[in-house]
């Protein structure tokens, strides 16, 4: 394979990376999954996978709920096999230049998340005056700005070498980064307020409650607040089975009578 053509694809992969979770989920945006395709791009399996597999560590319980942007450590993994196979550098150099592309990405993310949300204004704006053409025009370009989001950081590796994305990080002034890291602050808060909406929280607002008081207080990580959280599901679906059943032996019970009714008036 040609360098021009892997240079093509491997920037190509991490276009589709982004646009694969958000739709057809073959990728799924993990480090073990996107280090298969980059070892096959730059033919070197071995080093691929070792790269994935650290990213993979890093990236267990990290997921983006409520709207919430995380670091991209399938871009992480695809930068540093490039680095790593391309300049013969090592696992940790490859990586020392892959992690901070992928923190970079969160950046880049919150942006194109609030750019999204002029588009579906936008898009609801036709939908309510019947422009059904003009409404799905506009909705692709959402998918194209996440697309750019990977190309822009990718291409810079590939195009002007490592060094390019430190002096990006330099140049970029600090009132856009915090303004920035706040709105992506923001963003699992609004996320987590319109699931609320949607679920039963007034009729579980004790588990609710005792899950923050756990959290924030008393500071139980998120696995033991999730295993408690599993086991008062369990319990409220016991009880919720045990009504049920109570419910269908009344019904049960109540046939039963009409029947016998029934039959005394026969007689």
């Amino acid at each position: 394979m040609t360098i021009m053509l892997q240079n093509i694809l491997i920037i190509v992969l991490a276009m589709w990376m982004t646009l694969d979770v958000q739709g057809f989920a073959i990728l799924t945006g993990f480090p073990a999954i996107i280090g298969i395709f980059a070892g096959l791009i730059m033919g070197d399996m071995h080093t691929a996978l070792v790269i994935a597999g650290t990213f993979q560590l890093m990236n267990l319980g990290v997921a983006g709920l409520g709207g919430s942007s995380v670091p991209d450590y399938g871009l992480a993994t695809i930068v540093s096999t490039f680095i790593a196979v391309r300049t013969g550098a090592g696992f940790g150099t490859a990586m020392a230049v892959g992690l901070p592309v992928g923190m970079l990405a969160i950046n880049f993310d919150v942006l194109v998340k609030i750019l999204n949300n002029f588009i579906a204004h936008k898009a609801q704006a036709y939908a309510r005056a019947g422009k059904f053409g003009k409404m799905k025009s506009v909705m692709w370009l959402g998918p194209l700005m996440f697309a750019i989001k990977q190309l822009i950081p990718m291409s810079i590796i590939v195009f002007f070498g490592p060094q390019a994305v430190k002096l990006v990080l330099n140049v970029i002034p600090t009132w856009i980064t915090n303004g920035l890291n706040i709105a992506g602050g923001m963003l699992p808060v609004v996320g987590i307020a319109l699931l609320l909406r949607y679920m039963p929280a007034k009729k579980y607002f004790t588990y609710l409650i005792a899950g923050f008081v756990l959290a924030a207080y008393l500071k139980v990580p998120v696995l033991g607040i999730a295993l408690l959280g599993f086991g008062a599901a369990y319990i409220v679906y016991q009880n919720g089975m045990k009504a049920a059943k109570a419910q269908e032996n009344g019904q049960s019970n109540s046939e039963e009578t009409n029947v016998q009714q029934g039959d005394d008036y026969d007689e």
